[in-house]
């Protein structure tokens, strides 16, 4: 068949980032489907422990600049690039000096999670919608790694559902072994309203915790992977229980995982 168009939206990605079981399955997932025909656009946060020289991280003047409005505050949009040239994979870094300055991924040097890190995925899902309108690339499909990326659904579905590049795109959500413990801040859900997000079940997310996040994300998804055996069990439940379809975590060959990927999508179009 036609060569799908295929936006991932990760949370990390080896080896900007050391190796996790996210960030390895991310990396190789984008490599496998663009060996398997698939055209593929990749976007990751640039977190300031990644070292910009050692991974030839460059600014990509004509798609950054622009400012998004974050609860009231402006906030720039840089866009950097990178290649993995063992695969020839393209990386597009979103970066921004109040967000992804700190020399630190999602907590501090204590394990303490950052108090903006609503704010962060808020900016990061922004980043990523407004740059791919900047490239006037049509996804067929997004599909969402990690708790990082999960406001892109609702805002694929809320606030980009009018624009013709994203009308009919298809939002697939990966349940991993992330999660964050401390709830996001209470009004979070207001900060999303103000970006456009009419929605009356808003009200569920008075306590912004990752799974009263991860349900209402699901909500929005048109599928849902689960990605690791650690998985959620209850948000997994949730998914099967939504009648979505679903591509259940199975222990097998990487090889055949990723051809079980791929039919996955071209099942969703």
């Amino acid at each position: 068949m036609a060569s799908r168009k295929i936006l991932y939206v990760c949370q990390e990605i080896m080896p900007y980032l050391p190796e996790t079981s996210l960030s390895a399955l991310s990396r190789n997932l984008v490599q496998a489907m663009q060996e398997r025909g698939n055209e593929i656009r990749t976007f990751m946060p640039r977190y300031g422990c990644i070292n910009e020289r050692r991974n030839q991280l460059h600014e990509v003047i004509r798609l950054s600049g622009m400012n998004l409005i974050i609860d009231d505050n402006d906030h720039q949009l840089i866009i950097k690039v990178a290649s993995i040239p063992s695969a020839r994979i393209q990386i597009y870094f979103i970066d921004n000096d109040d967000f992804f300055s700190r020399k630190a991924v999602l907590t501090s040097a204590e394990g303490e999670e950052f108090e903006d890190n609503d704010e962060r995925a808020i900016f990061f899902a922004r980043g990523v919608l407004e740059t791919v309108k900047k490239l006037n690339w049509s996804p067929n499909i997004v599909h969402c790694m990690g708790w990082m990326s999960a406001i892109v659904p609702i805002y694929l579905k809320q606030v980009f559902n009018d624009d013709p590049l994203f009308r009919d795109v298809k939002v697939v959500v990966s349940l991993c072994d992330d999660s964050f413990n401390t709830p996001f801040n209470a009004d979070f859900a207001q900060k999303i309203a103000n970006e456009g997000v009419k929605d009356e079940k808003l009200s569920e997310l008075s306590t912004p915790s990752y799974e009263n996040l991860y349900r209402f994300v699901i909500d929005y998804a048109d599928a849902v992977v689960v990605a690791s055996a650690d998985a959620n069990p209850s948000l997994v439940e949730y998914a099967r229980c939504s009648g979505k379809p679903m591509l259940e975590y199975k222990e097998c060959e990487q090889a055949e995982m990723f051809d079980n990927y791929n039919r996955f999508y071209e099942e969703l179009q």
